[in-house]
């Protein structure tokens, strides 16, 4: 029996003006995102927005549906949309922010396991790691310089 230990880092930012202009803007880019959300039952809006190496920036928001496994994450609906308007330009980083018509969302919301995972399978499809940015709709925000530090033995198609 051995022991692995895994150590993630991570930089913080206070708030948005700390963030680099690049970094700002594309945050920018998925707040207009977030706004645009179709969440009527959770009142969780969520909104990602991708830069490509072609400059491109490719926006998505949650959409959600009655019958609940039907809606789709805001990171998904962004990669899976770059994944279809632009197949073979890789993903330079994603920006995520998420806000509540119930509450105000104050600490940085990463992304879901499932997201997790689609987001990971990019990285691995391009064979480069893109930063993740994310925040709440006011507060700290968290800057990653790849999955893998949010999915640590990610599954990829090598088990397949």
């Amino acid at each position: 029996m051995r022991k692995i230990q895994i150590a993630t880092s991570v930089t913080v930012f206070n708030n948005l003006s700390e963030l680099s202009t690049e970094d700002k803007m594309l945050m920018d880019k998925a707040i207009e995102a977030r706004k645009k959300a179709y969440a009527p039952y959770s009142k969780f809006n969520v909104g990602a927005a991708l830069l490509l190496e072609n400059n491109e920036i490719v926006t998505g928001n949650n959409q959600e549906n009655a019958a609940y496994p039907s809606g789709m994450c805001a990171e998904r609906v962004a990669i899976w949309k770059a994944g279809s308007d632009f197949p073979n330009v890789k993903i330079l980083k994603l920006a995520i922010s998420a806000s509540s018509s119930i509450s105000k969302v104050d600490k940085p919301v990463g992304p879901c396991g499932a997201c997790r995972q689609s987001l990971s399978e990019y990285e691995i499809k391009q064979k480069q790691h893109f930063p993740v940015i994310f925040m709440g709709e006011v507060g700290e925000i968290i800057k990653t310089e790849s999955l893998d530090a949010l999915l640590p033995f990610s599954f990829d198609s090598s088990y397949l």
